[in-house]
């Protein structure tokens, strides 16, 4: 039996509860608020799944710190991200240790002391982008084997959704400044909570064979409200290290929401949808001068997090190759986050520099 321990009993922390819980596996979700447990079995849990589990263990944050787990699952905000994942790999190291995105703050600290601890205890440390794992991400891989759209010549990815979806679902928040998410340099604003946009394009340049992402360009629209200070809109031109260039756009202010990914290439083209309808995510394609295909994947909020629970369940089996949500390309996500705010405050182009680590010390200007 898989032994599960969650940090966090929010909105992530119940979504990851339920999906481990529908493979049958042991969970136990902690939280230092004892009102957020409360409401997660009063009110989160039984309103998205019909009713509480009472397999479900409740506990404070201290309470079986040291006990081993197969699974620690990290769904805290991304400012505690770091020091709960060090503390967890220092005391207690579990065969998969899953961090929800973004992986820590802009300022990138201790970013390499977790990587080290990662490789010392033999934990594979992963970073919760589930899109790279969801069914319309497969079909649009199938698409791209088969060779429809001939040579890339330029990805886009979107992902600009208002925040009020998530307020609404977080009903004992009154807005940004009660939260990280109104706090760009906590690892919320547009940049970290719709990070998913800046690491579904750096996924699809992989799978195209265009390495990683080394020149960031970008216009970032930050806003003072109140106490909170966050960017509402962040525009991002990118080029990779084999020369693809494209562009990524991510903010907290579009209603409804628009999230999509286009590669385009020298004979076609393929897109990647997100909620196509309130049913579906979709797969377009087409060659040029032809009719265009449309695949409709039909799907439920739960099943966004299917597809990433059974790839962390073959990585508790020992096969994790080339996993798209290694620690690895949670640290790549975070560099172009990072070099994003420094190009947008200095206006200039930032380059990364993977060999110098991930730290700011691998971002300069021209």
């Amino acid at each position: 039996m898989i032994n599960v321990k969650i940090y966090g009993a929010g909105s992530i922390g119940n979504h990851l509860a339920y999906a481990c819980r529908s493979k049958g596996w042991n969970v136990l979700i902690c939280d230092v608020n004892t009102e957020a447990l409360e409401r997660t079995k009063s009110e989160i849990y039984p309103s998205r799944y019909g009713a509480w589990d009472d397999n479900i263990r409740l506990a404070g944050i201290d309470d079986y710190k040291d006990a081993k787990y197969d699974l620690i699952i990290i769904g805290t905000p991304p400012d505690t991200h770091m020091s709960i994942a060090i503390e967890v790999l220092k005391k207690a190291p579990p065969k998969v240790l899953l961090i929800e995105k973004p992986l820590c703050t802009p300022s990138l600290d201790d970013c390499e002391n977790l990587l080290l601890l990662a490789k010392s205890t033999g934990t594979f440390v992963a970073v919760a982008y589930n899109h790279t794992l969801t069914k319309n991400t497969q079909v649009t891989a199938e698409i791209l084997n088969k060779g429809i759209v001939g040579s890339p010549l330029t990805i886009s990815a979107i992902f600009r959704e208002h925040w009020g979806n998530i307020f609404r679902a977080h009903s004992w928040l009154n807005g940004p400044q009660d939260t990280y998410l109104g706090f760009s340099d906590k690892g919320g604003g547009a940049l970290g909570e719709h990070s998913h946009a800046v690491n579904i394009w750096q996924h699809f340049a992989y799978m195209l064979d265009k390495g990683k992402i080394t020149e960031v360009s970008a216009l970032i629209d930050m806003v003072e409200d109140g106490a909170a200070n966050y960017d509402q809109l962040s525009l991002l031109n990118v080029r990779t290290e084999k020369g693809l260039s494209g562009n990524i756009i991510q903010d907290v202010i579009t209603a409804p929401a628009q999230k999509q990914s286009r590669i385009q290439g020298s004979i076609g083209f393929v897109e990647w949808h997100v909620n196509w309808d309130s049913n579906n995510d979709a797969v377009v394609y087409g060659e040029q001068g032809e009719k265009q295909n449309m695949e409709l994947i039909p799907k439920t909020r739960p099943d966004d997090f299917a597809g990433e629970i059974n790839h962390i369940e073959k990585l508790l089996k020992g096969e994790k190759s080339n996993s798209p949500i290694s620690l690895q390309r949670g640290m790549e996500t975070m560099l172009v986050i990072a070099a994003a705010f420094r190009s947008s405050m200095e206006n200039k182009t930032v380059k990364i520099d993977y060999d110098a680590g991930y730290n700011l010390k691998a971002l300069s200007t021209s």
